[in-house]
Order: structure tokens, then sequence, then C-alpha cells
């Protein structure tokens, strides 16, 4: 797996628990990657999208809510909410990462640690806001 993979799922999972129990103190976020064990690089992008999406939830969230058809955001599960945001922020925020990319990474971690058809859902998502925020992207 590589290292933006790594980075990438250890965001989520950090984020999951940033949803789950609000914000965390910096001896929390050390026992987070003491717990996770990742390599200064993984961990180094990880932080990046954590930090952005935390600090752009707001603008990602209404990036999401139109495009769930008849669904609303208090009903999503928390890895498919936190692997969405995280894609989301990479699609609008790290336009280096190419849309394609994006996408399939955020598929195949909502496969991992998401439930049954958080995949599809996900990629279902995700098409529709890269066509809006990424139009030129061969998608």
């Amino acid at each position: 797996m590589g290292k933006r993979r790594e980075g990438r799922e250890a965001a989520v999972q950090f984020l999951f628990a940033h949803d789950l129990h609000g914000e965390h103190t910096p001896e929390e976020q050390e026992a987070f990657w003491t717990v996770h064990n990742a390599k200064n690089s993984v961990r180094t992008y990880a932080e990046s999208l954590i930090q952005g999406v935390v600090a752009h939830t707001a603008e990602i969230d209404a990036l999401i809510e139109p495009v769930l058809e008849n669904f609303r955001m208090q009903r999503l599960a928390v890895v498919d909410l936190n692997v969405l945001r995280m894609a989301v922020y990479e699609l609008v925020y790290v336009p280096e990462v190419p849309a394609p990319v994006v996408i399939n990474e955020a598929i195949e971690i909502a496969k991992v640690l998401g439930a049954g058809e958080s995949g599809a859902f996900v990629n279902g998502i995700l098409h529709k806001i890269a066509l809006k925020v990424r139009p030129k992207s061969n998608l």
C-alpha cells in the first residue's frame, strides 16, 4: 500500500474519532499516531488532510449535501461521511491529485472501512461532485 493511501486511511480513522468524540488534546492526537504507528511521510500527508477537512468542513458539507438524493447528512454512516469529506477536500483543495485518483482511492477506502455498499455509494456521490468542482477532468 502506498504512503498516500495509508495517509488517507489514517485521516479517515482520525476524522471518524473526531466526529464521535469532538476535539482532541495534543496528547490524544499523539496517542492516535502511536497506536497507528505511521511513518513520518504517511503521518504528514494524513495530518494535512485532517487539518484541511477540519478547517473546511462547512464548505465541504455544502458540496456534499445537495448531491445526496433522498438522504440527509445526519443519516450518513460516519465512515462514509468522512471518506466523502476527505475526498471532496482533495478534489477542491489538492488539484495536483487527479480526480480519478481521488475517487478511486476513496472507493477503495470505503470498501475497507465502510459497510456493504459504501464503495458504490461513495463513487456515485464523488462523481457528481467532481463534475462540478473539476469539470475538465477525465472522469
